[in-house]
């Protein structure tokens, strides 16, 4: 990691958490903003420059940061947005290159990752945009959920009304939530070689390690594998009994799929193709395979319902990445590549309700580790919502 960085919005809230902690590290930084006189306040001995002498000042720092953002919590319009979040990291973004800066870290937003979304949200997909087609410098995008560090802000600042003896178990609770990082973790991934190819990185707190995120999500598996089999068990009979009369074969489907950490374990369904069809994705199948009571199966996902089995197994969450086969090694591959297989796959995820099916293997890959950074029991509970209100219809075969 080069030991000579620009900092831009040192005086927000990030910034004023993480330049303390880059000069303990032994970085050398210099810091820009609009008012320098305030910058030399605040950090007293950290050398500080307009933007319009940056070009000058910044000769032989080797990495800018780039922080400087107008927050979604601020009341602002879309010119607002659009002048801080894009212009100012265009004009930012060409003068480091013309002070020789060979890398651009860029500090975004999940917001950003979310194709509707506010104002807010659209002037950080359009920076994004911009440093997409950038070709002469090398451009890191870091994405951050809500941020806490020495203090707590935005959608945090609830854990400071708390007596400060249960803000560690509030906080807690907070974060099983929604997704959440503490500005140490950013400057662990600053104080390391991020790597000069571009490249983005999704910042979160692991849910793994949320011990009210675990049993949260563990008591929905549960709760929803108990009411399916007692409320609608005779609803499964009848399915069977329909399936074994609309085709020769089982009514219940065994296949072998790709599970949490890469282990293969058996995936029980209701039947809905031909007996003998060929163990592949579903994309490479034809309509013709599909039986005809299957169909309907498929478009309703009553099909899914026997894996309650493997829910009540742990081998199964009723959220997360779908599991692929053992035969999809492209699939595997390239979640292998992402880390997908650190989490239990499930009966629906964050990619089937926005339409992401596995004939494309890295987008899929990729929607699934967003999935992972941004967990949280209301994200969880969103895709359970969507799935019941018929988005996502699973994987298409081929016409």
């Amino acid at each position: 990691m080069p030991k000579r960085v620009i900092i831009t919005g040192a005086s927000g809230f990030i910034g004023m958490q993480i330049v303390p902690r880059l000069v303990s590290a032994g970085f050398e930084l210099l810091l820009v903003g609009r008012n320098p006189d305030k910058l030399s306040e605040l950090f007293p001995g950290v050398k500080n420059c307009s933007y319009s002498s940056l070009a000058e000042a910044g000769q032989g720092f080797e990495l800018l940061l780039h922080l400087a953002v107008l927050n979604n919590n601020a009341l602002s319009n879309a010119d607002e947005y659009q002048k801080v979040n894009v212009n100012l990291l265009e004009q930012t973004l060409a003068t480091a290159k013309r002070a020789g800066v060979s890398r651009f870290v860029n500090i975004t937003t999940f917001h950003a990752l979310d194709e509707h979304g506010s104002e807010y949200a659209r002037s950080k997909r359009a920076a994004l945009d911009i440093l997409k087609a950038e070709e002469n410098i090398a451009i890191t995008n870091v994405f951050l959920p809500a941020v806490y560090g020495d203090e707590f802000v935005g959608k945090l600042s609830i854990v400071k009304k708390v007596p400060a003896l249960l803000r560690p178990a509030a906080l807690t609770f907070l974060t099983a939530l929604l997704p959440t990082v503490h500005v140490d973790e950013l400057a662990r991934v600053l104080a390391t070689d991020i790597g000069a190819k571009p490249q983005s990185i999704m910042l979160a707190y692991s849910q793994d390690q949320n011990i009210v995120y675990r049993i949260g999500k563990r008591l929905i598996d549960v709760l929803f594998s108990v009411a399916v089999i007692t409320l609608a068990g005779w609803i499964l009979a009848i399915v069977w009994v329909l399936v074994r009369l609309g085709s020769s074969g089982p009514g219940i489907f065994a296949q072998e799929r790709v599970g949490q950490n890469g282990k293969t374990f058996t995936c029980y369904k209701f039947r809905t193709m031909k007996t003998g069809t060929k163990q592949a994705g579903t994309h490479e199948m034809t309509a013709d395979a599909i039986t005809g009571i299957g169909a309907f199966l498929r478009k309703t996902k009553i099909d899914e319902l026997p894996q309650v089995w493997n829910i009540l197994r742990g081998e199964l969450s009723l959220v997360g990445p779908r599991p692929g086969l053992p035969v999809q090694t492209k699939l595997t591959d390239e979640r292998q590549a992402h880390g997908v297989f650190s989490v239990l796959p499930g009966i629906t995820g964050l990619a089937q309700i926005n339409g992401v099916d596995m004939s494309d293997p890295e987008r899929l890959a990729r929607m699934d580790a967003k999935y992972i950074a941004q967990r949280g029991l209301l994200l969880d509970l969103k895709i359970v919502l969507a799935t019941f209100l018929g988005r996502g219809q699973g994987d298409k075969v081929r016409a």
